[in-house]
């Protein structure tokens, strides 16, 4: 751990006793006695050396009496890829102003604009210092102490000082996908983000409620009973069937590690992507009444997640708690052994999505978790495609080099394509897409199950 308080002299009292000795030094060039210099010498340097103890000493006691202290303003938690203002609040209750070099310990996984400042606190204030950082990784962050640059009195030393209290704070996926689908949602413009909607009024099997008869509402669905007691037509709404249950086996192996993002883009890992996409998925599922579970594979011994099915919205908060830490690691993901490990877990019927990173080379270890699974729940197989693979397939042919690019990234997405239609069995639930659209197909083949009553 760094000490509290670090002392070092100033440029100023290096050069002063640069000077003393370049003074000595030509003192003696030009022929001065030998002990009359250095005499003088010794004089000069002690009383240097006295001048400097007595500055420090009394520069440490005036600071100490001042009470200079740091507040820091932190939110609840970090989003990973979000721009967060921070504010330290410095609060002098002492006599004396004071010039200050203000640095905030910060952990590594962020970025941050606004640091180091400079300030000048006067006499019992209180000054407010903003900067803004960005977390480029999910999970437990530190924040350390804060660290105050001050002079001494005479400017002879330079005094590095830290306060306040270390703080420990979560980093979670970012919860924009999920605050617009609720905006867009209340706007009824869900197809501004790819997200398909129904008309509900008359869907589903589940009785919700008794409505006024609008012209277009099944004729089916009128309540005779109903119509003749309040004397116009009513009809019987329904809803999509509740109280189902949707499970997610999140792969965390060396399959999911793969990652597109260059310095700027403001892209997510494709991990990431797959988690904003489970998150969207969820409150979607909650709010429609139904069970959210998830259990992960692919993690080294002991790192495992496992999170029961339940219902209700305040199990997202506890979903992203169990899962905001996760990162890829570098194990092999055993697809059958996370069937299995699921079947015993699991014996209710259940919608059952699979967040992985399709390869050919997967296909005989997939396919036999993929039969396992379908003997009892409804399976689908969510797979992030590589947007540079599309990228090159749209690029224009300027030359023969390029049109070779070309040709291979066609004949590789095409390939790619035939091997994850075998492997599904054609089914088409399942979706093999880029990362940025994962959570909008996902909300999509959810409402398309539900409508169908496939469960």
């Amino acid at each position: 751990m760094s000490p509290r308080r670090v002392v070092r002299p100033t440029t100023a009292s290096v050069y002063a006793l640069a000077a003393l000795a370049l003074a000595l030094a030509l003192a003696l060039a030009f022929g001065a006695p030998l002990a009359s210099a250095v005499a003088l010498g010794m004089g000069l340097l002690l009383a240097l050396l006295a001048l400097a103890g007595l500055d420090l000493w009394r520069s440490l006691s005036l600071w100490q009496r001042g009470g200079l202290r740091v507040e820091r303003r932190l939110p609840a938690a970090f989003a990973i890829g979000v721009s967060t203002e921070l504010r330290l609040e410095l609060v002098n209750p002492g006599p004396l102003a004071w010039q200050l070099q203000v640095i905030d310990e910060l952990d590594p996984v962020f970025d941050f604009e606004g640091l180091p400042q400079r300030l000048r606190i006067g006499a019992q204030q209180r000054s407010t210092l903003r900067f803004r950082v960005t977390a480029r990784q999910r999970g437990l962050v530190r924040l350390g102490q804060t660290q105050l640059l001050w002079r001494s009195r005479a400017g002879l030393f330079e005094l590095r000082e830290r306060l306040g209290e270390a703080q420990q704070l979560r980093v979670y996926p970012n919860f924009a996908a999920l605050a617009r689908y609720a905006w867009l949602s209340g706007d009824r413009r869900l197809a501004q983000i790819g997200i398909k909607t129904y008309v509900q009024r008359g869907q589903g099997t589940d009785f919700r409620q008794l409505a006024e008869y609008r012209r277009g509402d099944p004729l089916r669905h009128l309540d005779v009973k109903a119509s003749l007691r309040h004397r116009r037509p009513v009809v019987r709404e329904y809803q999509d069937e509740r109280d189902q249950c949707v499970m997610f086996l999140l792969d965390c192996g060396r399959r999911m590690r793969a990652d597109e993002q260059s310095a700027g883009s403001g892209e997510n890992s494709h991990f990431d992507d797959a988690l904003d996409a489970l998150m969207l998925l969820s409150y979607v599922a909650l709010h429609e009444g139904d069970e959210v579970g998830a259990m992960t594979f692919g993690c080294a011994e002991g790192e495992r997640r496992d999170f029961a099915p339940r219902k209700g919205l305040a199990t997202l908060n506890a979903l992203m708690n169990k899962m905001h830490d996760l990162q890829p690691g570098s194990h092999h993901s055993d697809y059958l052994a996370a069937a299995e490990a699921l079947t015993k877990r699991l014996r209710r019927r259940s919608l059952v999505i699979i967040l992985t990173n399709f390869r050919d080379e997967d296909v005989p270890e997939l396919q036999p978790a993929l039969r396992l699974l379908r003997r009892r729940h409804l399976v689908l197989l969510a797979s992030l495609r590589e947007t540079a693979l599309g990228r090159i397939t749209e690029q224009a042919i300027g030359d023969s080099e390029a049109a070779v690019a070309v040709a291979s990234a066609h004949l590789l997405s095409q390939a790619r394509h035939d091997a994850f239609a075998r492997v599904v069995d054609h089914d088409k639930l399942s979706v093999d897409v880029e990362p940025r659209a994962l959570a909008a197909s996902l909300v999509n083949r959810y409402h398309q199950v539900k409508r169908a009553g496939l469960l």
